[in-house]
């Protein structure tokens, strides 16, 4: 007897055409996705979860694209069965409950690099003017001011950054610095970034606290997670922030930038570092927790002069917005159109593509399935009996979500009743219900 079809798993065939987009990303989005012949529903701003899941319900959307404001979780994921990726217009993925996403078969994509400059710039800019205190300075000139001392005015040149987390952005920061006459040390549990970091000449510290200690500037650029995917919620509390500059000589500039991730420390580690004078000025663009839309907030920062305020605007230059509006709809496109994967945040380094290359297919399978043993073998065993072939295949296993993605390119398509019929398969020989997540076909061709 067959085992029956669980209700939430998500079968589609055909390219995707319905999206939802919210948080304001550049309008290119939405001429790049109506060219494609997609409908684009488009919200103002951050709309609250109620308004966000009848919004998904109406328009029956299938891509939700999204920067870092909007949650997306279980109970939104469950309220809108036929959504089968959410798109981030952003690098950050602490909005999107990934495990969630994982269990239901929606694939999660960010854009990685098309913001990078536009940070880089960013910290540089404020290296500088935290340095000659040029923040602080325009307001006394304003006010009939007049102090052209040198006290705590600093040339960068010369002087040691450290940067926390040798990601894109990191290591972009660290080279403009080190253009610039700075010497770099760096912090990464990652053995790739070490490795790439070493190779590019920056001194590699066993411990934040080491570098904290060992820089006269240190640069955050942390993800929301470690390697292990554990938060990094706090990871700078416990008085790391008062090492700043700690074995450096007496008149090091002890500057702090933070344009990554608010929550890596409580609001008042900073402040207090700050006014112990352990860390003389820093530079904020994230907050531990953050407006959504135009509603009231208070900066927990505001009253603290010698920490320059702003608004998360890391990518928000006229230059980035748009690049990352034409690469996101990139990545949806071939995802719609082809089953390719790239950029997905369960996977970062992952590319997913069997199309390419002269495979002569006619159909695309994209399957996100559990890891119990027997599930790729329905897999295959339903292509088989099918009478179709596998041309060529990709698979990747995500053990730390529970899950594994598999893309065939196929010499015929499956019809919708073996389709349904590898969901029963699946489930029958792992005697788990969930063991197919969600299944994706694509004709191509003629």
């Amino acid at each position: 007897m067959a085992h029956p079809v669980r209700s939430a798993v998500r079968i589609a065939e055909g390219p995707l055409s319905r999206a939802l987009i919210v948080e304001n990303p550049h309008g290119e989005l939405d001429r790049s996705l109506l060219a494609s012949g997609w409908t684009c529903t488009r919200l103002p701003d951050a709309p609250p979860p109620d308004r966000l899941v009848a919004a998904l319900q109406e328009t029956r959307a299938q891509v939700l694209f999204k920067r870092s404001r909007v949650i997306v979780d279980a109970a939104l994921l469950d309220a809108a069965p036929e959504l089968l990726a959410v798109q981030l217009c952003c690098i950050g993925d602490d909005s999107v409950d990934l495990q969630a996403c994982a269990d239901r078969g929606v694939l999660v994509f960010n854009d990685p690099i098309s913001n990078n400059r536009s940070v880089v710039e960013l910290a540089i800019a404020h290296l500088i003017a935290l340095s000659r205190r040029l923040y602080e300075t325009d307001q006394d000139c304003r006010h009939g001011g007049w102090d052209k001392s040198n006290t705590e005015r600093y040339e960068i040149q010369g002087k040691t950054l450290g940067v926390l987390g040798l990601g894109n952005i990191g290591r972009a920061v660290a080279r403009a610095a080190q253009g610039l006459g700075m010497e770099i040390r760096f912090f990464d549990s990652r053995e790739v970034a070490v490795e790439l970091g070493q190779e590019l000449g920056f001194r590699f510290c066993s411990s934040m606290e080491e570098l904290f200690r060992g820089s006269d500037y240190v640069s955050v650029h942390l993800s929301a997670t470690d390697i292990e995917r554990h938060s990094n919620a706090g990871v700078l509390d416990g008085g790391v922030l008062d090492l700043l500059g700690a074995d450096r000589p007496e008149d090091s500039p002890r500057i702090f930038l933070n344009l990554s991730r608010g929550f890596l420390y409580e609001a008042q580690s900073l402040l207090g570092a700050v006014e112990r004078g352990r860390i003389r000025r820093a530079a904020v663009d994230v907050y531990p927790s953050e407006p959504m839309g135009k509603e009231a907030w208070v900066n927990p920062y505001q009253a603290q002069p010698r920490i320059a305020l702003s608004p998360h605007i890391g990518a928000s230059t006229l230059e980035a917005q748009p690049r990352i509006a034409r690469r996101v709809a990139e990545t949806i496109g071939a995802f719609s159109r082809t089953g390719a994967v790239r950029d997905c945040v369960f996977s970062p380094r992952t590319q997913l593509a069997v199309l390419e290359g002269g495979v002569s297919a006619r159909a695309a399978l994209l399957v996100v399935h559990g890891t119990a043993r027997g599930t790729k073998r329905a897999i295959d065993d339903i292509i088989f009996e099918s009478g179709a072939s596998n041309l060529a295949s990709q698979h990747r296993d995500l053990d730390h979500l529970g899950v594994a993605i598999d893309l065939a390119a196929l010499d015929r398509a499956l019809d919708s009743d073996q389709l349904l019929a590898l969901v029963e398969r699946a489930a029958r020989l792992t005697g788990d219900p969930t063991a197919i997540r969600s299944v994706r076909q694509v004709r191509v061709g003629g």
